[in-house]
Order: structure tokens, then C-alpha cells, then sequence
């Protein structure tokens, strides 16, 4: 059963926005300390290898000759001048990279970096990638979205799902789709009232009668619950442990079902981009009418938020058959799994993406999964990952997946871009290490995180990811809240951490110092704890 996208976090006040959003485009560049800063959105990640070609060539000649992946799977451009934009938009125009200048901010999309490479038993949502796109830049009121404002197309393995976009499609099966707003109440009390409403679909049951089974895994409805302590096998049927096909690799916690459920919008699998972009028209409605100018779902006031019903009410309405069903909300528990090797590309049960190395597909293919160390790649980094097949996908975890190789050559490969520099292994000491950009690039930041990260990567290693933050905004930080906190005062970095490690609110100030408290805090994590219980 794919796994829904997490709820998002209650307001106790509705989010008053005094201005649109600032935040950078293609065209709209971002004055930083260490130059301009151009945000190139790259719907799915997917890029060819002229666009590529071209892009790098943009950061050597108008650049720093870097390029800088987000968590959104798009493409950062720094130290450029105050006088390129002009000559940077043409560059992009020539890449396919403009193919609607009024919207290049709202182009953001993410989708599962290995959809279509892996895992037969998945659908491909590639096509969604294109078509969502080539929809919303046809629509003049997708316009007025933020640059904020966030898309997801999950094909069921449950990855870009946690990534708390405002409107997330996860493929059901290869016929259908499930479509989710952010805000939507998951309460089971909720489901029932609109069941009783006859809003919501019976399990077993949808219109036309195109889904058996019902739409609930693990036991049917009743009352708007599900049968407690029914265990998910993970994002594939018959798969033992969360994030691994078919139980093959363990990762220490599984998603147990304990009687929540979240309302979906059921559409046919041909229908899922329209349905995200009358979401996306959804939101733009409800904002207007609350006069907030909310950039994101989740600031909507609750009068105004975005539910499985509404959306359903005008997709009929355009002609798009959809109905309400209800989904079942996993709870992620640690449980004692065997942890065999890890399997490359196989995303880990905590939504981090997929991890390095190669990506065993069908038919003798193969693709390569690589992180770049704190999301910054050289051009000749770049350069390298765009002439392997002409195809790269760039991933929202900072990484690149380069498909298209065959089985054979794909090791010779791989060894080629640990050489250059790229996490190519699950054990690699940056692996799991983010940072925001700091000094000098950040006028706010207090230290050059990305320095003193480097200072110690090898000498703290652990479980547990790591974010270094200049200030308080913590910028890029990682989904949840299962990593450690490193962030820079003016008495020196605090840390703090999930589980028993202690936290320091500041005094961390030499290499040494920072390599102990942060190796401790990795090792330590709620997992060692609950275990001790």
C-alpha cells in the first residue's frame, strides 16, 4: 500500500503573509554576499545532457563555477553578477529551461528519482513529470502561486511522499492514483462522518467499480478506523520491512497501522497531473477567500483549508471522475530486523532518498545513484554525471541518479565518479551531512558551516544525519526530526539531538571539540533508547 504524505503540523494562528514570496527564480535573481544567486527549477530533476552541458557552462562563465543542488531536486547557480540575468535567461531559453518565463517560479516539482529504473512492480510517473508541467505553464492562474508552493508525484515507493508538498500524487497502481492536499484532516471520526455523508467510497469500492480490494491494506474500514496493529510490508506488496523490495534489506523500523486514516482523492492514473493542477487552482481559491495571502497550504486558516472533498467536488465538476477514499496512515516503529547490505537506490524507511551506489534494474540495465558532498558539485563534476548516458535526474536529498547505463559497465563507472569526488557507498562519511551555505555566502550566518563540517566529517561519523546551520533559521535543514542540530552562536556552536545524547547550548568552538560531541550525539540516537527498554 503506498504510504500517504505526512500530516502536516497544527496552527494555533492562521500564517499572515504581508507580501508575496522572495524566493530566487531563473529571472528573479537573489542578491547574496558572495554575489547573485539564480534558482533554475527542474521539474522531476530530469535533465538531458545539452541543458546540462549548457548550465555548466552558465556557472564557469557568469559563476563561480559551482553548482548547488536544493532540496527540491532543483539547480543553484552563485556569485553571479549583478548585470547577467539578462544573458542567463538566454542561456536557460536555449536549454528548454524557460519554456514559460511568467512561470519559472512555480515549476516545482518533485517525483521518485528511480521511477521507472528499478522496480517493475511500480509505475512510472515520469510522464506525470512532463505533463504536469507542459499543464501548468499553460495555465495563466498558476501563475500566481509562490515560489514556495510544492508538487509531488510519489509512484508508490513512498519516498517523495515525505516530503510535505502541497499537493502529493501517489500512484496506486498502474490504473490509478491517489491525490492528497496538504492540511486534509486525518482524524478516523472524520472519515466516518463523510462516509456517512456518502462522500466516501466503501472499502472494496469506487466508482465504476475499477478498484478490488478496497483501498484500505491491512483491514477494512469500520467507523473510519482499521484494525489495529496490522503491519505494512512497505511501499511493495509482500515486502517485509519498510523501504526494502520484498523484505530484502532491513532498516530497523516498520510502518504499523493503528487505526488512522487520511482521505484521498481517487483518479485515474491518465488523470492524476489535471488533478494536481485543480488542486493547485484549489489553493489559489481558498487563499483568495481568506485573504492571507498564504504561500503554502499549511498556512491556510482552518476555515479555509484544503480537504479530499472539496478537491473531489471540482474535479467532477471538470469532468475528471473522482472519489473520496479513505487511506491508512502508518506509524513508523522500531522493530529488530536483521540489516542486511544495503541495496543501492533502495529508499530507507525514514524518506531520505536512494541510497548510493549502483541500481540494479530489468533486462540487464543499470543506474548509478551519487550524492554530492554537502550538494555542491564542481562543473567538472557536473560535467562528468551529464556525459555518462546524456540523461541525469537530480534528486530533492541533494543527489544525482544517472540512468541509462548497462548492467556491466556500471561498476567501471561508478569507481569513476567516487574518484571525482561523489558518495558513491551508504558508508561514506558524508553520506548523511547537510549544511546551509553560511560564510561567506550568507550575510546571517555566524561561521563557515560548510569549513567546519569538512573539519570533521571523518571523525564523526554515525547513524544519525547531521545539519549544520550558520543561525537560527537553520535553512536546508533534513524532513522530521530525527537528525542532529548543529547550529552557530556567537559563543560557538550548540547541539542538540533526538534520544538520550545531551545537548550543548553553545561552547563548541575548536575541531575537536565539535568531531566528540558530534560523534556522540550520531551514535546516540531514540532507536538505542527504546531498545533499552
Amino acid at each position: 500500500m503506498p504510504t500517504p504524505p505526512s500530516a502536516p503540523a497544527a496552527r494555533d494562528e492562521p500564517v499572515i503573509r504581508e507580501r508575496g514570496d522572495a524566493c530566487p527564480g531563473a529571472l528573479r535573481l537573489h542578491a547574496a554576499d558572495d554575489g547573485y544567486l539564480a534558482r533554475v527549477r527542474i521539474p522531476g530533476g530530469m535533465l538531458g545532457e545539452d541543458a546540462a552541458l549548457l548550465l555548466a557552462d552558465a556557472a564557469d562563465r557568469l559563476g563561480d563555477g559551482h553548482i548547488d543542488l536544493t532540496s527540491r531536486g532543483n539547480a543553484q547557480l552563485r556569485g553571479l553578477g549583478a548585470s547577467c540575468g539578462g544573458e542567463l535567461a538566454g542561456v536557460l531559453e536555449r536549454a528548454g529551461l524557460l519554456p514559460a518565463p511568467t512561470h519559472e517560479r512555480v515549476r516545482n516539482i518533485v517525483a521518485s528519482p528511480l521511477t521507472g529504473l528499478d522496480l517493475p512492480a511500480l509505475p512510472d510517473v515520469a510522464p506525470w513529470v512532463a505533463e504536469l508541467d507542459r499543464l501548468l505553464c499553460a495555465d495563466p492562474t498558476a501563475a500566481a502561486l509562490s515560489g514556495r508552493f510544492l508538487f509531488a508525484l510519489d509512484d508508490g515507493r513512498g519516498d517523495v511522499a515525505s516530503l510535505d508538498a502541497d499537493v502529493t500524487v501517489i500512484a496506486r497502481d498502474a490504473e490509478h492514483a491517489h491525490v492528497f492536499v496538504a492540511a486534509t484532516p486525518t482524524a478516523g471520526a472524520q472519515i466516518a462522518d463523510l462516509a456517512a455523508e456518502g462522500v466516501v467510497a466503501a472499502a472494496g469500492s469506487v466508482s465504476g467499480g475499477s478498484v478490488s480490494g478496497g483501498p484500505v491494506s491491512g483491514g477494512p474500514v469500520s467507523g473510519g478506523s482499521l484494525s489495529a496493529g496490522s503491519v505494512s510490508g512497505g511501499p511493495l506488496s509482500g515486502g517485509g520491512v519498510a523501504g526494502g523490495p520484498g523484505g530484502s534489506v532491513g532498516s530497523g523500523t516498520a510502518s504499523c497501522f493503528t487505526g488512522v486514516v487520511t482521505p484521498a482523492v481517487l483518479v485515474a492514473a491518465a488523470d492524476a497531473p489535471r488533478a494536481a493542477v485543480a488542486a493547485a487552482r484549489y489553493f489559489l481559491d481558498a487563499a483568495r477567500a481568506a485573504g492571507t495571502r498564504a504561500w503554502r497550504a499549511v498556512e491556510l486558516p482552518a476555515e479555509h483549508a484544503l480537504g479530499a472533498p472539496g478537491l473531489a467536488a471540482r474535479l467532477v465538476a471538470a469532468g475528471v471522475p473522482a472519489t473520496v477514499v479513505p487511506v491508512p496512515v502508518p506509524v513508523p516503529v522500531p522493530v529488530p530486523v536483521p540489516v542486511s547490505l544495503p541495496v543501492a537506490g533502495v529508499a530507507p524507511a525514514d524518506g531520505s532518498g536512494p541510497e548510493p551506489g549502483v541500481v540494479v534494474g530489468p533486462a540487464g540495465a543499470a543506474a548509478l545513484s551519487v550524492l554530492a558532498p554537502l550538494g555542491r558539485l564542481t562543473t567538472a563534476q557536473w560535467r562528468l554525471l551529464a556525459r555518462l548516458t546524456g540523461r541525469m535526474r537530480l534528486t530533492p536529498w541533494r543527489g544525482i541518479v544517472v540512468p541509462g547505463l548497462a548492467a556491466d559497465r556500471a561498476p567501471e563507472a561508478l569507481a569513476a565518479l567516487a574518484d571525482a569526488g561523489l558518495v558513491t557507498a551508504p558508508d561514506h562519511p558524508w553520506r548523511s551531512v547537510t549544511a546551509c551555505t553560511g560564510r561567506p555566502g550568507c550575510a546571517k550566518s555566524l561561521a563557515d558551516v560548510r569549513a567546519d563540517a569538512r573539519a570533521v566529517a571523518a571523525r564523526a561519523t554515525g547513524p544519525l544525519p547531521v545539519h549544520w546551520s550558520g543561525c537560527e533559521r537553520r535553512c536546508g535543514h533534513p524532513r522530521g526530526t530525527a537528525w542532529v542540530d548543529l547550529v552557530a552562536t556567537p559563543d560557538g556552536y550548540a547541539l542538540s539531538a533526538p534520544g538520550g545524547s545531551p545537548p550543548h547550548h553553545g561552547g563548541l568552538k575548536t575541531s575537536d571539540q565539535l568531531a566528540a560531541a558530534l560523534a556522540s550525539a550520531r551514535r546516540t540516537t531514540s532507536h538505542d533508547d527504546a531498545a533499552k527498554k
